[in-house]
């Protein structure tokens, strides 16, 4: 990111903001890092916590599903250092050789008007983990700054709950929920920021069964459909 910002600043921009949310969103999922990422987890689950593999696995998805995240579950009820848990699962998957640049994500950030409206990152991941992605992608310069979940804070808050978007307000500096733009490939993360007023787009990767009840109003298969719902932040509406 240009300013590498991740603490919250004082006052408020007149500027909107669009916030991304960086993993099976700003790659694609056919990547397959959420399915390395799953195993660490599943590993890490069985052997701290002294499980058999389909107990663990169990146990992951549970606490997965209660809470946004497979470390909130081992927090409060296991009492697992999530730093440790960040070292061996986030920062020990071997992105390098999966993660590359990709012009056309990048073309696609670069033809957004930063006069217009700020980009923003918003990540359930620590930060080690969304700053080693974007950076791979070639994307960090484009973005002002980044709202990450912060695994050294006890409650640990992460999206969906509606106190990680007020934080990500914060940190971004932007007051109304009118003025909050969002793309994430979570149907729970999209829905909860719809309620809160945000201006939301649930991106369903293609070949991925699109959901009977729309997330929010706005649905895609590819960030690049962007340019087409938001034509007002763009250089120009269509590729060239």
């Amino acid at each position: 990111m240009g300013s590498q910002t991740t603490e919250p600043k004082e006052g408020t921009t007149p500027r909107p903001v669009f916030f991304f949310d960086i993993d099976n969103c700003l790659y694609p999922r056919s990547a397959k890092v959420h399915d390395l990422m799953a195993d660490l987890i599943d590993r890490y689950f069985a052997t701290h916590l002294g499980l058999p593999e389909e107990e663990a696995i169990k146990l992951h998805k549970e606490y997965y599903k209660n809470y946004g995240l497979a470390i909130e579950g081992l927090v409060r009820h296991h009492q697992i250092d999530p730093l440790d848990y960040n070292a061996k699962v986030d920062d020990a998957l071997p992105l390098e050789g999966i993660i590359k640049q990709d012009p056309q994500l990048r073309k696609l950030l670069e033809d957004i008007d930063k006069s217009k409206v700020k980009l923003w990152l918003l990540t359930n991941a620590y930060v080690n983990h969304g700053r080693r992605v974007v950076k791979l992608l070639g994307v960090d310069d484009l973005f002002e700054g980044l709202t990450y979940c912060d695994y050294s804070q006890i409650p640990i808050i992460c999206k969906p709950h509606k106190d990680m978007y007020a934080k990500a307000m914060k940190e971004a500096g932007v007051e109304r929920p009118e003025d909050c733009y969002f793309v994430d490939d979570s149907y729970a993360n999209v829905a909860s920021a719809e309620q809160i007023g945000w201006t939301s787009v649930h991106l369903v990767e293609e070949g991925l069964p699109v959901p009977e009840i729309p997330a929010s109003k706005y649905q895609i298969r590819h960030l690049d459909e962007l340019r087409d719902i938001f034509p007002q932040f763009f250089k120009s509406s269509s590729q060239e």
